[in-house]
């Protein structure tokens, strides 16, 4: 792969799942954003904040005779923001996260949320961390073209199939090439640079359609790849068992022929309260997850090794910190070397430092905003 590529990680990030009448659907990006849920330590702002950017949804029109349609057959979307001066040719496209549908039943369930039909996306959605306008509160990025292209396939923007008698349209792949043949159509082709990112089931989708996103433009644009909280590691889950490996075992099956502690590997409810709230996990606890940690870092070794990439990893309880304004970049945000997240995706960017910021095991960072559920 000609991977131009930033990792931005939560190291100790556990991610929600729930069941659905004995089917399990990682569905963690649901859980991190209802607010009725979920709270952070250590915050100073709401989550979007009261002046928020809102940006409309676009409908993407030609989408419908590319056969490009959500799990339900609705057309696929975007928010686009629109680039000024100095940022007119410059394009950041975020793709949305929101985990995965890996059966027909869980598909046949997503395709009747935000997560499988435009019929139920937020008409307006509000753009803050690097999508925001405010140079204050992102420097590098504020008058670029920003566009979050939603997501509506549930498998990262990838698979070309459907399932006829669920009624199910399977087709990432072709929304993904339909949005980005509409935005080039509208001004993209001039970019002298972009930026693919994306968060969670969408950080995976940056890595994958990074290659795909390079191409797109001549040798002359600079083009790099954001993957904010998208790295799913292999590994064994607290029961021993391989709960993502199955996870993206029925993906694949079903479409293209969180994680460590999801409720299947934890049927008597021990790690229920350390998922919920990172300062009830116990010393034993703890241990597991630092081995987590040890192998997502070995697992990425190879990648670090790389002039061009970039990385910064730090220990908190906490998911996609690019797309929230207080851990983006706020006075209190969290930092690694004195840096936040922006700046350091910021000098990646642009050359301007190598990033390879790798932050000491927990609980050693103060500055994390830790993710709690209620």
């Amino acid at each position: 792969m000609k991977l131009f590529g930033f990792w931005a990680a939560a190291v100790l990030c556990l991610f929600g799942a729930r069941e659905l009448n004995g089917i399990l659907e990682i569905n963690e990006e649901e859980l991190f954003y209802t607010e009725a849920n979920a709270s952070y330590y250590n915050e100073s702002k709401a989550v979007y904040g009261n002046d928020a950017l809102l940006v409309g949804l676009t409908l993407i029109k030609s989408a419908a005779a590319k056969g490009a349609v959500c799990l339900d057959g609705t057309l696929p979307g975007y928010h686009w923001h629109r680039g000024y001066g100095s940022g007119a040719n410059s394009w950041i496209i975020q793709l949305e996260g929101g985990g995965w549908c890996n059966t027909v039943r869980a598909c046949v369930y997503r395709k009747n949320t935000r997560r499988g039909s435009s019929n139920y996306m937020e008409k307006l959605l509000p753009f803050t961390g690097i999508l925001s306008n405010k140079p204050e509160e992102n420097p590098d990025f504020f008058n670029w073209n920003r566009i979050k292209l939603r997501y509506c396939d549930g498998a990262s923007f990838t698979g070309d199939s459907e399932h006829e008698a669920a009624q199910l349209q399977f087709r990432g792949q072709r929304i993904w090439s339909a949005a980005m043949e509409d935005l080039m159509v509208n001004g993209m082709r001039y970019a002298n640079q972009a930026l693919l990112s994306g968060c969670s089931a969408g950080g995976l989708a940056s890595i994958l359609h990074c290659d795909e996103f390079r191409d797109l433009f001549p040798k002359t644009t600079r083009v790099k790849c954001l993957s904010d909280a998208g790295l799913f590691l292999d590994v064994a889950d607290v029961s021993g068992g391989r709960t993502l490996r199955n996870v993206y075992s029925g993906v694949v099956g079903l479409q293209i022929q969180s994680s460590l502690a999801p409720p299947s590997a934890d049927p008597h409810g021990y790690w229920r309260s350390c998922t919920k709230d990172h300062s009830k996990c116990s010393a034993s606890q703890l241990q597991v997850l630092q081995g987590f940690r040890n192998e997502m870092l070995n697992a990425i070794k190879g990648f670090s090794n790389s002039r061009q990439n970039g990385l910064f990893i730090n220990s908190c309880f906490a998911h996609c910190q690019s797309e929230r304004q207080d851990t983006w970049f706020a006075d209190n945000s969290p930092v690694l070397g004195n840096k936040p997240i922006a700046l350091a995706v910021g000098d990646w960017y642009f050359d301007r430092a190598g990033e390879k910021a790798i932050d000491c095991p927990y609980p050693c960072d103060n500055s994390c905003h830790n993710l709690v559920f209620r």
